[in-house]
């Protein structure tokens, strides 16, 4: 017995004549007859019996005409539901976000939810080559990372790039309104990163290309202890623009790095050769229309 005999069997229940119920269906009489007493034979017991000119149910035909109105509106929603995650009305969207990411998820997300509010989320934060890992084994369909890293296997979408700060304790000395990485040289330095990162890798080259070889004395992704340690006196650090947000009140300078070399870039990466989601080529196609506004 399967989903059309099912509904065959409802409209003739409904109707209570074959007649009606082949008109309903638009189909003849002879094979929904046949397909009724095929139903019978295979569950052994009279569905139907005539009374007059109507047809009455059975205790048994009451029975399967219950769950006939179950199965097939189960049936009903199961397609609905499917098209509509397939059209990225609903689904889930599984997305890693970047420690030190500069998007502003929020309001993405806020407009996001505004177009698919039957979207739910499962969001990681973490560093960006464990988000690739992520991404790669099927765990994540999109992460927001930071450049530059190993892609081969990753399509990516080049997001927008940031400034660099030169942060430190209030008890430090000013430096002026602004630094050059020459003047940071001498400095304790802490990396927001570790070895093999991309903010590492940025800040490392961008000395490099200078030829100085910065005073490094910490590496720490952790970025509320980098504050805290910071805030102490401990050391200074070097910093992308999104951290300053959360300077105020913790005791902390901020001070612009002026040099051209040292600027940090962002990407949206997917599998290749993965299918995505709808939920998530539209996430993707939300971001790409916000980059093209910027």
């Amino acid at each position: 017995m399967d989903i059309r005999q099912l509904r065959y069997f409802i409209a003739i229940a409904e109707e209570r004549k074959i007649s009606a119920a082949a008109q309903r269906l638009h189909m003849s009489q002879p094979p929904l007859s046949q397909q009724l007493k095929a139903m019978e034979e295979e569950l052994g017991t009279l569905l139907l019996e005539r009374t007059g000119k109507l047809l009455e149910l059975t205790e048994s035909g009451k029975a399967l005409y219950r769950y006939a109105l179950q199965v097939t509106q189960l049936m009903e929603e199961a397609v609905t539901e499917v098209k509509e995650v397939g059209d990225g009305v609903k689904g889930s969207l599984n997305l890693g976000i970047n420690t030190l990411s500069s998007v502003e998820l929020p309001g993405l997300l806020h407009q996001f939810r505004s177009r698919y509010p039957h979207v739910t989320y499962k969001i990681q934060q973490n560093e960006s080559s464990r988000l690739c890992e992520l991404v790669k084994n099927r765990v994540l369909e999109l992460a927001i990372i930071r450049l530059p890293l190993e892609l081969d296997d990753f399509s990516v979408l080049h997001l927008q790039a940031e400034p660099f700060y030169f942060i430190t304790s209030q008890q430090m000395p000013a430096l002026g309104s602004a630094v050059a990485l020459s003047d940071l040289q001498e400095i304790p330095l802490m990396l927001p990163s570790t070895e093999g990162l991309g903010v590492y890798y940025t800040i490392q080259m961008a000395f490099s290309a200078q030829h100085l070889k910065p005073n490094i004395i910490a590496e720490c992704s952790d970025i509320p202890l980098l504050l805290q340690l910071v805030s102490s006196g401990f050391g200074s650090a070097i910093v992308p623009e999104t951290v300053i947000a959360q300077l105020p009140g913790r005791g902390i300078r901020a001070f612009p790095i002026t040099d051209d070399h040292l600027s940090g870039s962002m990407g949206l990466i997917s599998l290749k050769g993965h299918h995505l989601s709808a939920a998530a080529q539209h996430f993707m196609e939300l971001i790409q229309i916000r980059t093209t506004e910027k």
